[in-house]
């Protein structure tokens, strides 16, 4: 019976385990969104995780908006990667990318010559966007013209080429959390009346065009998606997310990915949408590599993986807190509790300050 130390293939890569470290915003990149040597120290201390997924990072101008997080269309900041992923790999680690369009999410402080930022719909959310001069409130977005469409979905392209060029070992479509896939996904974002809105299939179409784009640019088997049916950050939410999730995860079945990611909460957790659970339907509808997340710790990683609901686990906060995260679930070693306060501040305090195992 597999546990969470059984190694597994995973699209091109043997996993020595199945501990995934989830993709983490941690604000780190400074105002020129480069990645830099703090960040390196950060992922290397962590290369122990089956798979590291990078934090997601934006795929254009147009698809940033939150304060010193890292992108991957520039030259300088593909050579800052590269430095990141040439010592992942020195220390017998895997990373994949994970590519961002935040849609909605922004706000004119972050887009060029203050544009209004671009969604499925206009439709303004409710929140706030985390400025370069400070909090404030979302606006009302400029629904994407079907003709531009082709064009959002060539950043993911893009994006997904100078990742390689970075010498990552594949990419995660971040098509989660009220960002811009997710925002054409759901019917509480997505009132389009064309070939993009009103049916399932309509509203699973961005999200499909953009996986066959990034597949056809390097392969199946280096790429990821990850969902989010039943998160209400960034204001989001869906009629019926059975219905919308499990056709979505089934449609992705032609792609042949490395695998699907679904972040859920497990019922009774502060993330989860009580009365509905999701990732079952999933699990049935999508028939590849499951990654799950959403409050697991050891014991509910290893049942679920015992149990055939996921073949990986992803652990966000934990890794925050734990570089050495492996080693504590192998040895049943105490946790080092997060420091929430640290999550997005700048500097090595909270970030690569945690201390492992031999120094505790």
């Amino acid at each position: 019976m597999p546990d969470l130390f059984t190694p597994i293939q995973v699209g091109a890569l043997t996993l020595p385990n199945r501990i995934i470290m989830a993709p983490l915003t941690r604000a780190r990149a400074g105002v020129e969104r480069l990645p830099n040597a703090l960040m390196k120290e950060y992922y290397v201390q962590r290369a122990t995780a089956g798979l590291i997924i990078s934090e997601a990072t934006q795929i254009s101008e147009q698809a940033s908006g939150w304060v010193e997080t890292p992108g991957i269309h520039t030259a300088e900041q593909v050579k800052g990667w590269k430095t990141i992923t040439d010592a992942v790999h020195a220390a017998g680690g895997r990373i994949f990318l994970q590519l961002w369009h935040m849609g909605r999410a922004s706000h004119p402080d972050f887009q060029p010559n203050g544009a209004l930022p671009v969604s499925a719909s206009a439709i303004r959310p409710q929140g706030d966007a985390h400025t370069p001069h400070g909090k404030k409130p979302f606006v009302t977005p400029r629904s994407l013209e079907l003709e531009e469409i082709t064009g959002v979905v060539q950043q993911y392209v893009d994006a997904t080429l100078r990742a390689q060029e970075a010498g990552f070992d594949g990419v995660e479509i971040h098509g989660a959390n009220g960002y811009l896939i997710d925002q054409f996904l759901r019917d509480g974002s997505n009132q389009r009346t064309d070939a993009y809105g009103g049916s399932i299939a309509n509203r699973s179409r961005f999200l499909l065009e953009v996986t066959e784009a990034v597949v056809n640019a390097w392969s199946g088997d280096r790429v990821g998606v990850r969902l989010s049916p039943t998160s209400s950050f960034n204001d989001m939410r869906d009629s019926d997310p059975i219905a919308t999730f499990g056709y979505a995860s089934g449609a992705l079945n032609a792609f042949n990915l490395a695998y699907l990611h679904v972040l859920e909460g497990l019922p009774g957790h502060i993330m989860a949408l009580e009365g509905i659970h999701v990732a079952p339907h999933i699990r049935q509808a999508f028939t590849g590599v499951l990654m799950l997340n959403g409050g697991y710790d050891f014991e509910k990683g290893t049942n679920a993986i015992a149990e055939g609901e996921a073949n990986l686990i992803a652990y966000g906060v934990p890794f925050i807190a734990n570089p050495d995260l492996v080693e504590r679930f192998r040895e049943q070693a105490p946790l080092n509790p997060p420091d929430q306060a640290t999550f997005y501040a700048p500097g090595a305090k909270g970030y690569t300050d945690y201390p492992v195992l031999q120094a505790v």
